[in-house]
């Protein structure tokens, strides 16, 4: 009863003061929330079929600025651009569930993307993926990250500030938040 009554305060803590989000190196693995085992590394050609498949089943309801397309073709089109940038993949046995890309934007400066497949979602398989894909981006020497993140997800900005962005522009429709590596 007493240790019931210490992981119920232990899970408020928790909620009012998430763990910090930091760089780690690829590759990595965990376990997830449902058991899963989930391998983080550095992409490979081999995993694009993966990724379009990931993309084509994910749920259109989830799409964030548009993002990621709805039609196959054009998945396809949008994952070649994101390989302009540093890549990171989660898989589940073999097959990604998860994808971080590092965008140059053509100042010198990387636009963050980050998607994990609804079926894998709440298990902790975001924060490792962005830990490990804010690792790789600065060993391949990525200084500063940049993203847009629409003003009513709360939640999704409170997941980028465990990662140590901070708001940069809080004004109009999407907030800019970026850090520096």
């Amino acid at each position: 009863m007493i240790e019931k009554a210490r992981r119920g305060v232990r899970g408020l803590i928790d909620r009012i003061r998430p763990e910090r989000i930091r760089p780690t190196q690829p590759p990595s693995t965990l376990v997830d929330a449902e058991g899963r085992e989930i391998e983080i590394r550095p992409y490979r050609d081999d995993d694009f079929e993966g990724l379009v498949e990931m993309y084509d089943t994910f749920d259109p309801e989830q799409r964030a600025q548009g993002t990621p397309p709805l039609q196959r073709d054009e998945i396809r089109t949008w994952i070649e651009g994101l390989l302009d940038g540093v890549n990171v993949v989660a898989l589940h046995d073999g097959e990604p569930v998860g994808h971080v890309s590092f965008v140059p934007d053509g100042t010198d400066r990387h636009e963050l993307a980050i998607f994990v497949h609804q079926a894998y979602q709440r298990a902790g398989i975001g924060s490792a993926l962005m830990a490990t894909g804010l690792g790789y981006a600065r060993e391949q020497g990525i200084g500063y990250v940049w993203l847009t993140v629409e003003t009513w997800k709360r939640d999704v900005q409170r997941f980028y500030s465990r990662a140590g962005f901070s708001t940069v522009n809080p004004m109009g429709a999407a907030h800019r938040m970026s850090r520096t590596l």
